[in-house]
């Protein structure tokens, strides 16, 4: 990897904030309090990546510092936080963290730390990585320099993710460490240092002290990056999945009867996510989609003599799953969730409507469930092609285009997508005189039907005349 040097240059490097950064140094400077600028934003800097917070760590009150350099920007608020001797004030656009340097030690129990104060170097010994344990001097006397006390630049330089002190002490002290090895090497592509890994693998189950939100913090972002399957695949290898995602862990394995084999549905989902990911940038729960499509196959995994491996009802099951699996890893329960339970339920859809001639009556209904996710749906399902055989997906690809011209065709016709019935509830309650009732939702599921059907047009007067007609066959009678 060729590195962004600073060249001496450090006030006009393009991707450092020279403003802030100088106004930070200069207030410092004047109460003649050391302070360094460290960690990933510096990072950031020589791997050319545009990093948004600051963090800055000085020898005295970060308290103290935080609150000077507040009034010299004009800045009214500086949030305190006193359990971790940290303060934070927000110019620019960005969030600019103060913590004083520090030594630190912790119980077995806990990943909070015990806390003193300390030097730079006892600040940066604390760090998770080398990388992040990169440090630039804003002291008047030594502006610009860089602390480099473990390497960091060889490792970034070489691609690699290395702890500063012996690894079984820095991921047992704080085990939320294993999680970030695996974090950054999927965002950076960078490969784990093979004493460290061999660390994470044997500390593994401390990740048990760690809270289920923070853990979940770290699975995002390593399914938000550029390349989530290779952070799947270090969870699984290390031990870490089972621990904190058992779920996803089953889908791994293949078991052969009689000589038939069904596909690893762990490699088969990565392979989906590796699919969609130049359609998913910006839509971490599209990703989720992919991650969950096929959760529910170890659940309804079966062998037939004939016809070998069967996942029947895989979808049903897996969208019902998918609300239990947001709750226990704190995921929001809300239409983010309701939306990747939608992927996962209709994900097999598409697909079968490319197996058979299709109808206008099974598009119709492909457009009412899927409504403003279709697309994304649509996008799933062709990541779902992972056959090796190339005719193989070609082929699939072709009869996906011809579905999805018949969805645009039949759309443009009825207006079927996110389309209600054209009678509501309470209409029928008044045309029949009734009171909410088992028979209202009877004739309303019944027009929908006739409409999704083709039965009848898309329209109140047709959806009318329908609903007179089939309230006369259950025995009701108009109040007119």
């Amino acid at each position: 990897m060729k590195l962004k040097s600073l060249e001496n240059n450090f006030s006009n490097h393009p991707l450092i904030n020279t403003k802030t950064i100088e106004s930070i140094a200069k207030s410092a400077n004047e109460v003649n309090q050391p302070v360094y600028l460290i960690g990933g934003y510096v990072r950031d800097i020589f791997l050319n990546r545009k990093s948004q917070d600051l963090d800055f760590v000085t020898i005295g009150s970060a308290k103290e510092l935080a609150t000077t350099i507040a009034k010299k920007l004009n800045i009214k608020e500086v949030a305190h936080f006193k359990n971790f001797g940290t303060a934070m004030i927000k110019y620019g656009g960005q969030e600019l963290q103060f913590v004083a340097a520090r030594k630190e030690s912790y119980r077995h129990d806990s990943r909070n730390p015990v806390v003193e104060n300390g030097s730079l170097e006892d600040d940066q010994n604390r760090r998770d990585f080398t990388i992040n344990a990169l440090a630039i001097s804003l002291n008047k006397e030594s502006y610009g320099q860089l602390s480099d006390p473990f390497n960091g630049l060889k490792d970034l330089k070489d691609e690699i993710l290395k702890t500063p002190l012996n690894p079984d002490v820095t991921f047992c002290d704080d085990p939320l460490r294993m999680l970030r090895a695996i974090r950054f090497a999927a965002q950076l592509n960078f490969t784990i240092d093979e004493r460290t890994f061999q660390s994470i693998s044997k500390n593994n189950q401390r990740i048990e002290i760690v809270s289920k939100e923070r853990v979940t913090e770290e699975l995002q972002k390593i399914i938000g990056s550029i390349n989530p399957s290779y952070g799947f695949k270090l969870l699984d290898k290390s031990g870490l999945l089972n621990l904190i995602f058992p779920e996803f862990s089953l889908l791994k394995g293949v078991e052969v009867i009689n000589g038939m084999a069904h596909k690893d549905n762990f490699y088969h989902t990565l392979n989906v996510l590796d699919n969609l990911l130049p359609y998913s940038e910006n839509n971490i729960w599209l990703r989720w989609g992919a991650l969950l499509h096929d959760i529910a196959k170890p659940a309804t995994k079966r062998f037939n003599v004939k016809t070998g491996w069967t996942f029947h009802g895989h979808e049903d099951k897996g969208a019902r799953m998918v609300p239990k699996i947001f709750k226990k890893l704190k995921l929001p329960l809300d239409h983010k969730m309701k939306y990747v339970q939608k992927l996962v339920q209709l994900h097999l859809r598409p697909i079968a409507l490319t197996k058979k001639e299709i109808t206008d009556s099974a598009i119709r209904r492909l457009l009412f469930d899927a409504g403003e996710d279709l697309e994304d749906l649509m996008i799933l399902c062709r990541a779902d092609i992972t056959s090796k055989n190339k005719e193989k997906v070609k082929r699939y690809l072709s009869r996906f285009d011809i579905v999805e011209e018949k969805l645009k065709d039949l759309e443009e016709r009825d207006k079927i997508r996110n389309w209600q019935p054209p009678i509501t509830g309470k209409q029928i309650m008044e045309i029949f005189n009734l009171k909410p009732s088992k028979e209202v939702g009877i004739l309303k599921d019944a027009v929908r039907e006739a409409i999704l059907d083709g039965d009848i047009e898309n329209d109140y007067q047709s959806a009318i005349n329908f609903i007179i007609k089939k309230g006369k066959e259950i025995g009701l009678n108009t109040s007119t």
